[in-house]
C-alpha cells in the first residue's frame, strides 16, 4: 500500500482556500484525503465541535505536549496556541490517505523544514479587485476591517513563490479541477507507483 501525501493549502483571505478544500473533501473518500484538525487552546465559537472543528484543549495541557514534541507546528496568536498533531497525521499518512494542512507560510516555513518531501500548494484570487470584492461580499466586516485584510493579504501573497504549486482561482470549477490534478500527478509518480505495483512490475519485467 503506497504512503499519503502530506499537503499544505495557503491563502490570503478571501481567495477561497476553504471551499476548494471542502468541494475537494466532499468530492473524494475519505479514506483517500482528510483535512489535519488542529489542536487550539481558544473558546469554542457557537456550532464549533470538539474534534470536528478543532480540538479543543486547556493551556496547560497544550504546553505539555509542545514539550512532549506532540506538533509538528505551533504558534501563539492573540494569547492562544494552535498546533498541528504530528502523531495524528503519522497514522493517516501510513494509511495511505492524503492529508492536507490549512495553515499560512510562516506555518508551511516549520514543516517544510522538519518534512522535506511535503507538497505545497498557494491560492491566489484573480486580481486584487476581486479579492476585495470576495471579503466585502461575507457582510460581516466593516471597512476598516477590510482595508487590514486587503494588507494582511499583500503580506501573505508576497511568500507565493515559496510553494510547489499555484492556483488561481478565478474560476472555482477550474481551480477545483487544477487541485484535483496536483493530488492525482503526485501519486503517478514513480517512488509511489513502485510502492503500488511492485508485484506488476516484477512480473512485467520476469525473464
Amino acid at each position: 500500500m503506497r504512503l499519503g501525501n502530506l499537503y499544505i493549502l495557503s491563502a490570503p483571505s478571501g481567495a477561497g482556500k476553504s471551499s476548494l478544500i471542502n468541494a475537494l473533501l466532499a468530492d473524494l473518500p475519505r479514506h483517500e484525503v482528510q483535512l489535519s484538525i488542529s489542536h487550539t487552546t481558544r473558546q469554542p465559537r457557537p456550532a464549533e465541535e470538539d474534534g470536528v472543528h478543532y480540538y479543543f484543549t486547556c493551556h496547560t495541557e497544550f504546553e505539555s505536549l509542545i514539550e512532549k514534541g506532540h506538533f509538528l507546528e505551533w504558534a501563539e496568536v492573540f494569547g492562544n496556541y494552535y498546533g498541528t498533531s504530528l502523531p495524528m497525521i503519522e497514522r493517516s499518512l501510513e494509511q495511505g490517505i492524503d492529508v492536507f494542512l490549512d495553515i499560512d507560510w510562516q506555518g508551511a516555513r516549520q514543516i517544510r523544514e522538519k518534512v522535506p518531501n511535503v507538497k505545497t500548494i498557494f491560492i491566489l484570487p484573480p486580481s486584487r479587485e476581486e479579492l476585495e470584492q470576495r471579503l466585502i461580499g461575507r457582510g460581516q466586516d466593516s471597512a476598516e476591517t477590510i482595508s487590514k485584510r486587503m494588507a494582511e493579504a499583500e503580506s501573505e501573497m508576497s511568500h507565493y513563490d515559496e510553494f510547489d504549486y499555484v492556483i488561481i482561482n478565478d474560476d472555482f470549477n477550474q481551480a477545483l479541477s487544477e487541485l484535483k490534478a496536483i493530488l492525482t500527478a503526485e501519486r503517478l509518480k514513480l517512488a509511489p507507483q513502485k510502492i503500488r505495483h511492485q508485484a506488476l512490475i516484477n512480473q512485467l519485467l520476469a525473464n
